[in-house]
């Protein structure tokens, strides 16, 4: 069941009513059953995937709290999650590499490929989240969930179960035992976040597809500034598809009384890389952070030791993202970038000692921020080209030829998307980056928008619902799009 479908736009406000009808100490089993029937609209079958998790991790946290061979039941659990993980995401890519390497030997093994595993949505998300509460419970961080019924809420939880964010059980599980009362703040906010994060996607995200689509499944035709075209509006897609998401997840979630965290923090406004990955994806960055990068000795034990745990866990992180060693690589590269801003700081203040840097300076803020969204834009390539073959044909092409006419004489237009739909998505992406903008000066929005005027409100409220009716990307000529983060 997609968040940008007619099937869940009637399924939502079923579950908050039928949610606030019932008993406090019985909601979180309709929620429950709400969960699986969401998850099950993609393959019943994974229903026992899901479950056998839940199982898994719920008799390991209480196994480790009686302190019960906890080492080795957390190894046994790591083994057992992170082993379906591996199997269905990362067979196809070892079976296909075993086979390029017995080719080498003149070895016939084609037979590999004739495996078909389909990869279950949102494992990746459900497995960290449920690996992260055994390890918050093996160091003593959190207190084991004696409830299976409530703690499988915790790992199925519909509006974040299949792209995040990946909730700690500190927030989430915490949240499930208290009453819920039904509130028109709640409820008005929550549709406020759906109707954004439904502009997000199905106006800005689906309609900067098109562009990318076009160039990018014809690399062989477009050259120069095309590419440069598509890698930008990429860079706004994947943004605006999983932000909206999120957005979505968090506003569906907020009308049942239940808050979750926020995912994304205006990162395309951030002046380096590192500040990029602390604003992009919080959920999965501070997961890695707490659970791989400090573990491995984080910054504690000498520079090239901070380097090389760093590119370990963007290493581990594109494959996350991915099977495939284009992911890799985009986190390699992302790690790389990093390093490099450290060793410009370094050289910095060993070459001009003297010279402190005013970043207060608009024009300092607007370079740095420049430079960093072209850096991660360029690395945004690896992740959409399908791999690195075709990532080097997109970087070839991209500076192969200067081509500024296409600006002036209509070309840009034959992209999929005409004159007067691009200059649609062009005020779409600025209402974005206003918006983007008051949340990176860490000014609340939402509280903003209600301090306004009632006509202002229902103004921009009338707006955003024919926008999306307007303007948004469904209907005969178009199918329902996925959204990008269901792959991972």
């Amino acid at each position: 069941m997609l968040f940008n479908s007619i099937h869940f736009l009637l399924f939502l406000p079923i579950v908050v009513i039928v949610f606030y009808c019932l008993p406090a100490k019985v909601r979180y089993l309709w929620l429950l059953a709400a969960s699986y029937y969401f998850y099950a609209q993609w393959n019943p079958v994974y229903l026992l995937l899901i479950l056998g998790c839940t199982v898994v991790t719920y008799v390991s946290a209480l196994l480790i709290e009686s302190r019960s061979r906890s080492k080795a039941v957390m190894a046994g659990t790591l083994i057992i999650t992170l082993g379906a993980l591996c199997y269905y995401k990362y067979t196809p890519m070892l079976l296909h590499l075993a086979e390029t390497v017995l080719s080498w030997f003149r070895i016939d093994a084609s037979r590999l490929q004739t495996m078909d595993i389909l990869l279950p949505v949102g494992i990746s998300f459900f497995t960290l989240q449920s690996i992260g509460y055994v390890i918050d419970v093996w160091r003593g961080d959190t207190k084991a969930e004696y409830n299976f019924f409530r703690f499988a809420l915790f790992v199925s939880f519909f509006p974040q179960l299949v792209a995040g964010p990946i909730e700690r059980s500190k927030n989430l599980l915490s949240q499930l035992y208290s009453v819920q009362k039904l509130s028109y703040e709640n409820i008005r906010r929550g549709l406020l976040l759906v109707g954004y994060g439904l502009f997000l996607k199905v106006v800005i995200a689906d309609r900067a597809a098109m562009i990318v689509n076009t160039v990018f499944e014809g690399l062989s035709e477009y050259t120069g500034l095309y590419v440069a075209i598509a890698a930008f509006f990429f860079a706004i897609q994947i943004y605006c598809d999983f932000y909206g998401y999120s957005v979505i997840a968090k506003g569906s979630a907020l009308m049942l009384g239940i808050r979750l965290m926020d995912n994304f923090n205006a990162p395309y406004f951030s002046q380096s890389i590192k500040e990029y990955w602390s604003r992009w994806h919080i959920s999965l960055s501070t997961w890695f952070r707490d659970y791989l990068y400090i573990p491995l000795g984080g910054n504690r034990k000498g520079k090239r030791r901070t380097q090389l745990n760093r590119l370990i866990v963007f290493a581990v992180s594109g494959l996350w993202h991915g099977a495939a060693l284009s992911y890799m690589a985009w986190g390699i590269l992302n790690a790389l970038f990093q390093t490099g801003e450290d060793i410009c700081k370094w050289l910095g203040a060993k070459w001009f000692p003297n010279r402190v840097p005013d970043k207060n300076r608009f024009s300092s803020r607007l370079f740095a921020t420049l430079r960093s969204f072209i850096l991660f834009d360029l690395a945004w390539i690896l992740f959409r080209a399908g791999g690195i073959r075709p990532a080097l044909l997109a970087f070839r092409s991209m500076f192969s030829t200067f081509n500024p006419f296409i600006f002036f004489d209509g070309s840009v237009f034959t992209l999929g998307v005409d004159k007067n739909y691009m200059a649609i998505l062009m005020v779409s992406i600025l209402i974005l980056a206003i918006v983007d903008i008051q949340k990176y000066k860490g000014i609340d929005v939402v509280d903003r928008f209600f301090a306004q005027s009632p006509a202002f409100r229902l103004i921009a409220e009338l707006s955003l619902v024919f926008g999306i009716a307007l303007f948004g990307c469904y209907g005969e000529m178009y199918d329902v799009q996925q959204f990008i983060y269901f792959q991972f």
